[in-house]
Order: structure tokens, then C-alpha cells, then sequence
């Protein structure tokens, strides 16, 4: 292996390390969220939690608000990852729509998943957090619709193609933050799964 590949390697694995300390690191401080209330919970508990200092839980987090999103930006990785492996020839709308089942399963099928989210949603500090969380599952998501739009065979200028999929990332993860609103209010009462099939459903008409 040469020096660039050697290079190219470690620093992947260090990517890979530092994702599973930040996931580590989100998951209890979820747990404590969860457990205490938001603003009850302190960093420094949160380090406790993990065996690490408050100074050097903030290499991974900027801020307490941060951590409690840690785990949905991982989760757009794996989001990231389904859109990539759709099929080649299944239009965007519908690629995007599979691509975050991922996510709809992960709520669904965490015995917490209704609490936390309704934490996510009833907590003015952290709405900020969350427009941070969208913006970085677009940067995520966006190249991955763009290469479908590239292949589609469509005459499309760079630029319109761009926009194209920003528009499109943006209205799905749109209707991915309505259903989950509903999903709320309802305490649960309807498969999140379906809230978000009517969601993109309403957009396409």
C-alpha cells in the first residue's frame, strides 16, 4: 500500500472511530434527557456517563443541544447510505421515500423513539438544533439524488440540476418532520410510516 493509500486509510478508520464515540456519547446523553429533562441534565453528567471529562466530551460536541442530535446526523449517514443503494433506475422521489424507512424504523422500533422525539419537538432550545440536523442530512443526501438526476437522461444544465435536488431533498426531510410533528400529537395513534407516505403523497399531487 502506498503512502497516499496508507494515508487514506487511517484516516478512515479514525472517521469511523470518531463516529462511534460521538455515537456513544449521543445515546447517553439521550438516555439522560430522556431520564432527567434536557435542561436538568448537565454535561458533566452526561461525561460521567461515557468516562471521559466535560473538556473532552466537547472534541466530539460543540454544545449540549449537539448531542441530543448526535444520533439523527449518524442516522442520516445510514440514510445516505439506503438512497445510495436504491435502484439506479427508480426516480428520486421514490428513492428518497425508501431511503428513510431508515429512519421511520429507527423511531418505530426504539421502545423510546415516540418519547424522544416528542422531546426533540417540545424543546424551544433545541428547534435550532434541529434545523442544523436538516441542513446536514441535505449535504448528505443532495449528491446521491443529483447522480440520479444526472442519470435520468434529462437535458439538464449543472446548475438547474443542483437546484433540482436540493428542492427535492428538502421537501422529502419537509414531509419526514410533519409526519414525525403528527406522529406527536397522535401519542403514536398512526404508523409513523404511514404519516409519512401520506405526507409525500400530499406533496407529489
Amino acid at each position: 500500500m502506498g503512502n497516499a493509500a496508507a494515508k487514506t486509510a487511517t484516516g478512515g478508520m479514525r472517521d469511523v472511530a470518531r463516529r462511534a464515540v460521538r455515537a456513544e456519547i449521543a445515546a447517553k446523553a439521550m438516555e439522560l434527557f430522556l431520564d432527567q429533562g434536557f435542561e436538568e441534565t448537565t454535561v458533566n453528567q452526561i461525561a460521567a456517563g461515557v468516562g471521559m471529562s466535560g473538556r473532552s466530551l466537547f472534541r466530539y460536541f460543540d454544545t449540549k443541544e449537539d448531542m441530543a442530535i448526535g444520533g439523527l446526523v449518524e442516522l442520516g449517514h445510514d440514510v445516505a447510505a439506503a438512497l445510495e443503494d436504491r435502484p439506479a433506475d427508480e426516480e428520486p422521489w421514490s428513492a428518497l421515500r425508501h431511503a428513510l424507512e431508515v429512519c421511520v424504523e429507527s423511531l418505530e422500533g426504539d421502545e423510546v423513539g415516540l418519547r424522544r422525539a416528542k422531546m426533540l419537538a417540545g424543546t424551544p432550545s433545541l428547534r435550532t438544533a434541529m434545523l442544523d440536523k436538516q441542513l446536514r442530512w441535505q449535504e448528505m443526501l443532495v449528491p446521491h439524488v443529483e447522480q440520479r438526476l444526472r442519470g435520468s437522461g434529462q437535458p439538464q444544465t449543472l446548475q438547474a440540476r443542483a437546484l433540482q435536488a436540493r428542492a427535492l431533498v428538502s421537501a422529502a426531510l419537509g414531509c419526514l418532520d410533519v409526519a414525525a410533528t403528527v406522529w406527536t400529537e397522535v401519542e403514536g395513534g398512526r404508523p409513523l410510516t404511514d404519516l409519512v407516505d401520506d405526507a409525500f403523497a400530499a406533496v407529489r399531487s
